[in-house]
């Protein structure tokens, strides 16, 4: 049997008249700009979208590359494909690099103008000789093609380093609008598995913006304080869905009201 209210949150919800900061990630902060409603139903009213399967393959290469980064990071040299790709830098060393990369925790922000305090995990930080500091993410995926940075998704990963960007610059860090996306291709091109994926490894430079940031959260914590629920984006399939599941359950529901009414 279905349990009531099973799926609907009562804690980590926004209240217009908290005073107490709210805590906004960088991931609510992407869902808002897929779908402003799918975003007020998760943080006002307590209904996230439906989970998808965790990427373990995924979060694995991200373990392994910390892990690996970590070791040039501890001898103050290049990793080999900082070298191969001239990327004049080194893995940057600092006391609370674990905690930034920590989920649920990882850079924070405290936005004075709303109460909010923006944060996000990031992967890496590589450090020039100028000082400046360039923020890396790790991605993993199999492909065919050429590693690009186009499409849908790739501009989800671009907004992401760009808050990562913002993020840190409010920590008063010397950040570079050069970013840099370390990517594994698995390949599928070898006669079996044989215990082991092999992977091309390559870095793409990506030169950022966070100017949008700071209006964007405008946008998003207005629409948290608004009493009305947004429309959903055009392309938004949770919404679509719903609205689908909706039109198919009326008839049904009409239906069993009649029956019920016949019976008493």
């Amino acid at each position: 049997m279905m349990r009531n209210n099973s799926y609907k949150r009562t804690r980590n919800l926004f209240n217009p008249k908290s005073k107490t900061p709210f805590k906004l990630s960088r991931s609510r902060l992407e869902m808002f700009s897929q779908c402003p409603r799918c975003f007020y139903l998760d943080r006002r009213l307590g209904v996230d979208k439906p989970s998808m399967p965790a990427f373990t393959l995924n979060s694995a290469v991200d373990a392994l590359l910390k892990k690996e980064f970590d070791v040039y990071r501890a001898r103050r040299e290049p990793h080999p494909l900082m070298e191969k790709y001239h990327v004049d830098a080194i893995p940057f060393a600092h006391s609370r690099l674990d905690t930034w990369r920590e989920n649920f925790v990882g850079v924070q922000a405290y936005d004075t103008k709303h109460n909010l305090i923006i944060f996000g995990a990031i992967d890496d930080l590589w450090i020039a000789k100028d000082k400046k500091l360039y923020v890396v993410d790790y991605k993993a995926t199999s492909t065919k093609g050429p590693i690009t940075l186009d499409g849908r998704w790739k501009e989800a990963y671009k907004r992401q380093m760009e808050i990562y960007q913002w993020l840190l610059r409010r920590n008063e860090f010397d950040i570079s609008d050069t970013g840099y996306f370390v990517y594994c291709n698995a390949g599928r091109d070898r006669a079996g598995f044989e215990d082991h994926l092999d992977f091309d490894v390559e870095i793409i430079p990506y030169k950022g913006s966070d100017a949008w940031v700071d209006d964007f959260i405008d946008q998003a914590h207005a629409c948290l304080m608004n009493d009305d629920i947004p429309d959903s984006a055009d392309n938004c399939e949770h919404c679509q869905y719903r609205a689908a599941a909706q039109s198919a359950l009326e008839p049904a529901t009409a239906k069993a009201e009649e029956q019920k009414e016949f019976l008493f």
